[in-house]
């Protein structure tokens, strides 16, 4: 299977857009687009390591107690149980390819 992530891109001005890209038996691979200004709130997930691939924009990542401002092709890294999030900071989208065990939101 090939994907383009960029035919999977989308927005909503509610809230910050995510599709799935492909779900198997031990990782789910997804897309998150943020538009300037929007958060994806501070959360945790137990029990599943996620990362999340900056494809595009710039964004704010918290991960535990360290933030900091990152643009494309850098690798934010959430281990188990540890909050994190992320505000786009920028002045354009902020797409992100990210992975995390499968069931969990």
């Amino acid at each position: 299977m090939f994907l383009n992530w960029r035919d999977f891109e989308g927005a909503n001005a509610e809230k910050f857009f995510k599709t799935t890209l492909w779900q198997g038996e031990h990782v789910m691979i997804g897309l998150n687009c943020l538009e300037p200004n929007q958060t994806q709130p501070v959360h945790a997930h137990a029990g599943a390591d996620k990362f999340y691939f900056v494809l595009s924009g710039v964004g704010k990542f918290s991960v535990g107690e360290e933030e900091r401002t990152v643009e494309s092709g850098i690798v934010v890294i959430a281990p188990a149980g540890v909050p994190h999030g992320v505000t786009n900071t920028g002045t354009e989208r902020l797409s992100l390819l990210i992975g995390i065990a499968p069931g969990i939101k």
